[in-house]
């Protein structure tokens, strides 16, 4: 006789609301969870499923309600919508009106003209590509994940607009734009009467770019929201390459998203220091710095990803301090810069 195994249903933790803190994002009524799960890296069809849906089922557990994909995450591209929307079909379709889920598009994604960037054809075409592999009807968020050299900004947006106006995302959001783009971006959508909700930016302890070159108050001129990605620098505010480049680790390996090259002596001179202000916090290195990119007024929520959960259990153990004094603020900043 066959046998089958069991998985056991999944249900939510009844206390998931109590611990996570939400930030309503911008001038809009949207609250989003402080702490999001990103799926860029270790969803995709190489990694293992299993440990996938561990890790997003605790993530929920613990309160996280936004998880953020894009059409080319992986590997390979468009996999991790595939993984989620497995996750979605076996265990989180009952909680679909709980969570806020993501996606993007503006990297290349198929071959010839109309698989890359912003034209109105790639990123509708896109969209819906995106809702057949997560088995859903809409996305809360739809972004475009780049800005276009080439495509007017004007019909960019007006993509953004006709998928939140069809019904097929809630809401209009831009990531990696610059202060002067995003300015412009949001007039032109409020002009279509879509605001544009939020942007999504790398930051980081160890990449302050924009923070200082005028981004944040672009988004609060404007009533945006600010999500930051790559807020532990991919591992280097870990604390992890102190000692040296572990064999597991990203930059061991042909990592796209850190190099071995970055993991200079004057970067990790930076993360020991940093370390030692945060142990004086009672946080770990990590701790310390994703509560450091929450303390910006303007920041929404901070995505992180996570290979384990121990990872993101520590991650969000990060909320417990999100304070922090003059002083401290001074000595960070003598340390990074």
């Amino acid at each position: 006789m066959e046998r089958y195994t069991l998985v056991p249903r999944y249900t939510a933790d009844d206390t998931r609301y109590a611990q996570m803190q939400y930030r309503r994002c911008g001038n809009s009524g949207l609250k989003l969870s402080a702490v999001s799960l990103g799926y860029w890296q270790n969803f995709g069809t190489y990694d293992q499923y299993e440990t996938a849906r561990a890790v997003t089922r605790r993530a929920f557990d613990l309160g996280i309600t936004v998880f953020d994909l894009a059409n080319n995450y992986g590997p390979p591209a468009g996999s991790a919508e595939e993984t989620f929307g497995r996750l979605m079909k076996e265990d989180m379709h009952p909680y679909r009106d709980e969570m806020v889920i993501t996606t993007k598009a503006g990297y290349t994604m198929w071959p010839g003209p109309y698989g890359d960037f912003g034209s109105r054809k790639y990123l509708l075409a896109s969209l819906d590509q995106s809702l057949k592999r997560m088995g859903l009807d809409y996305v809360d968020i739809f972004y475009h994940h780049r800005m276009d050299p080439e495509t007017p900004l004007e019909e960019t947006m007006g993509a953004l607009a006709h998928a939140v106006k069809s019904g097929k995302a809630l809401y209009a959001g831009i990531s990696n734009y610059s202060p002067e783009k995003a300015r412009e971006a949001s007039a032109l959508l409020k002009e279509m009467g879509v605001p544009c909700l939020i942007c999504q930016s790398r930051y980081s302890m160890l990449d302050r770019k924009v923070e200082r070159d005028g981004l944040f108050t672009a988004l609060s001129d404007c009533g945006m929201g600010a999500t930051a990605f790559s807020p532990l620098a991919q591992g280097l505010l870990t604390g992890k390459y102190n000692n040296g480049i572990p064999q597991d680790s990203r930059a061991a390996g042909a990592s796209i998203s850190l190099n071995k090259d970055r993991v200079t002596p004057e970067a990790l001179e930076k993360v020991v220091a940093l370390g030692k202000l945060a142990a004086r916090r009672g946080q770990t290195t990590a701790q310390f710095a994703l509560s450091w990119v929450l303390h910006q007024p303007v920041m929404t929520s901070v995505l992180i990803g996570a290979s384990r959960v121990s990872q993101l259990e520590e991650n969000i153990g990060a909320l417990n301090n999100l304070d922090f004094s003059e002083e401290e603020i001074r000595e960070i900043d003598d340390i990074l810069d």
